[in-house]
C-alpha cells in the first residue's frame, strides 16, 4: 500500500490503519492508500468484510488543510467515501479519541461505526469558516435526524463517545483492545448475515423534517446574533435544508459548491490563518518536545478585579476548578457577580447553554481564606501593579501553597525575578499576561459603578 496506509488480513477481515501522526489527516497519501486498500480487498475472495483504523493518537483528526489552497490531487476524499460506499463488502469504522471532520465524514461513509470509550466524533469546520464537504451534511441528518444534526455541525464541538452512542452515529462502544473489538463486530456481522448500511439511503429522517420544515427557520434564528456577518453558519443550515428538500446526489453537488465558496472566502482564510498562528504560538523553540508537562487540575486567582474575574472565567471555560481570593468582600461580591453577569450575556448571544452557564459557575469558588488555595496546582495574582505587595503576596503564596505549585504573577511591566527572588521556589515563579475582553471591562463598570 503506502507508508501511511497498511493492509493486512486477520482471519477473513481485511484490516485497512491509517498511519499518518500526528493526526492521521486525510492528505493524498493516505487517500490514495485507503482506495487502494479497498480495490485489492474487493478482489479478495477470501475477505468477508474490512475494518477501517486509525493508528497512533486517534482515527483521524480530518482532513489536510495545508490541501485548502486549491482543488485536491485525485482521489478526493469525496471520493474515497464513494469507494468505501460502493464497496460489495460491510465496511467498519473503528474509532478511538478523535474523528473530526473529514475524518468523520469517512465513518459516516461506511457501513458501521465502533467506538473506544475515549471516542470524540464531531465537524468542526464552520469554526474555519467552511462547510463540511464530503457528506457532512447529508449523510449526519440522515443518520441521527436533522435537529442534533444542526446542532453538532453549527456548535463545532466534538461529541464524546456515549452521546455519540445514544443518537446513532455509533452503532457500539468497545471496551479493550479496538482492532480486536472491530475484527470481532465485522466477523459477527458477517455471521448473523446482516446488509449494507448505507448512510446516503437512509430517508426516514429527512422525511421526518420534510414535515416540520419550521426547524430551519428556527435555527436561522437562534444564530442570527452570533452569526451575524458570516457566510458559512448559515451555508450550514441551507445544506441540512438542502437533505430535506433536494436527491442526495444533487445535494452533495450542492454541499461541495458552498464549500468551494466558503474556502475562496476572505473570512474562511483569516479563519485557517489563526489555526495555524496559534499551533505555531505554542510550538517553543528552546523548549525541547519532551519537557515533561505538569497537570493543572485546580487553580487559584489572587484578586477578583476586572483582570482576576477574566482569568478566572478562562480556567472555568477550560473545565479547571477554580478559587478566586479576594480579601475584599466587596470587591469580591462585585467580581463574581460580574462573572455571573458574563456567563449570562454568553448565553443571551448563544455562545454557550444554560446547563453549560451553571456547570462553569460550579467551576468557580470565592473565598477569602488562603488555606482554600493550598491544593492548587497554579495560583496568579492579579492585584495592583505594586512591587511591595506583589512581594509581600507572594511570600504568603510560597508558605501557604503545596511545594510543587506554580506561583504566577500577572503583571506587566514589573521584574518577576525580582518577584521570583522572594520565595523558596524561584523555578516555580513564572509571568502570565492575559488581555481582559471589552464586555468584562464594561460588566465590571455597570457593577461598580465606575470607570475602570
Amino acid at each position: 500500500m503506502t507508508d501511511v496506509v497498511q493492509y493486512q488480513i486477520r482471519g477473513s477481515v481485511g484490516v485497512i490503519t491509517i498511519a499518518n501522526p500526528p493526526v492521521n489527516a486525510l492528505g493524498f497519501p493516505v487517500r490514495k492508500g485507503i482506495f487502494a486498500c479497498l480495490e485489492r480487498a474487493e478482489e479478495d475472495a477470501d475477505v468477508t468484510a474490512l475494518v477501517l483504523i486509525g493508528a497512533g493518537r486517534c482515527f483521524s483528526a480530518g482532513a489536510d488543510i495545508r490541501e485548502f489552497g486549491g482543488e485536491p490531487e485525485p482521489p478526493a476524499l469525496r471520493d474515497v467515501i464513494e469507494k468505501v460506499r460502493d464497496c460489495p463488502k460491510p465496511v467498519i469504522a473503528a474509532i478511538h479519541e478523535t474523528a473530526l471532520g473529514g475524518g468523520l465524514e469517512l465513518a459516516l461513509g461506511c457501513d458501521y461505526r465502533i467506538g473506544a470509550p475515549s471516542a470524540r466524533v464531531g465537524l468542526p469546520e464552520v469554526k474555519l469558516g467552511l462547510v463540511p464537504g464530503a457528506g457532512g451534511t447529508q449523510r449526519l441528518p440522515r443518520l441521527i435526524g436533522v435537529e442534533p444534526a444542526l446542532r453538532i455541525i453549527l456548535g463545532g464541538e466534538p461529541v464524546p463517545a456515549e452521546e455519540a452512542l445514544a443518537l446513532g452515529i455509533l452503532d457500539e462502544v468497545v471496551e479493550g483492545d479496538l482492532a480486536d473489538g472491530a475484527v470481532a463486530y465485522a466477523e459477527r456481522l458477517v455471521a448473523e448475515g446482516r446488509p449494507a448500511h448505507r448512510t446516503r439511503a437512509l430517508d426516514d429522517r429527512p422525511a421526518e423534517a420534510a414535515g416540520a420544515p419550521g426547524v430551519f427557520d428556527r435555527t436561522r434564528k437562534s444564530i442570527e446574533k452570533w452569526a451575524r456577518g458570516l457566510i458559512a453558519p448559515n451555508l450550514c443550515i441551507e445544506s441540512v435544508e438542502n437533505a430535506v428538500l433536494l436527491p442526495f446526489d444533487e445535494t452533495m453537488g450542492k454541499e461541495r459548491e458552498f464549500f468551494v465558496r466558503c474556502r475562496e472566502s476572505d473570512q474562511s482564510k483569516a479563519q485557517r490563518h489563526v489555526f495555524f498562528a496559534e499551533r505555531q504560538a505554542v510550538r517553543i523553540p528552546d523548549v525541547p518536545a519532551d519537557t515533561a508537562v505538569m497537570s493543572i487540575r485546580r487553580a487559584a486567582v489572587i484578586g477578583c478585579g476586572t483582570m482576576g474575574a477574566g482569568i478566572a472565567i478562562t480556567f472555568a471555560n477550560a473545565g479547571i476548578p477554580v478559587h478566586v481570593l479576594d480579601v475584599s468582600p466587596e470587591a469580591l461580591d462585585a467580581g463574581l457577580g460580574v462573572i455571573r453577569k458574563t456567563y449570562a450575556a454568553s448565553v443571551s448571544r448563544g455562545r454557550i447553554s444554560e446547563a453549560d452557564r451553571e456547570a462553569r459557575m460550579r467551576l468557580i469558588t470565592g473565598t477569602a481564606d488562603y488555606a482554600d488555595i493550598r491544593d492548587a496546582d497554579i495560583v496568579i495574582e492579579a492585584v495592583f501593579e505594586e512591587m511591595a505587595l506583589k512581594k509581600k503576596l507572594f511570600q504568603t503564596l510560597d508558605r501557604v501553597c503545596k511545594a510543587d505549585a506554580i506561583l504566577a504573577t500577572n503583571t506587566s511591566s514589573l521584574d518577576v525575578d525580582e518577584i521570583a527572588a522572594i520565595t523558596a521556589r524561584p523555578e516555580k515563579v513564572m509571568g502570565t499576561h492575559f488581555f481582559s475582553p471589552a464586555h468584562v471591562m464594561r460588566l465590571m463598570e455597570n457593577v461598580r459603578g465606575e470607570k475602570t
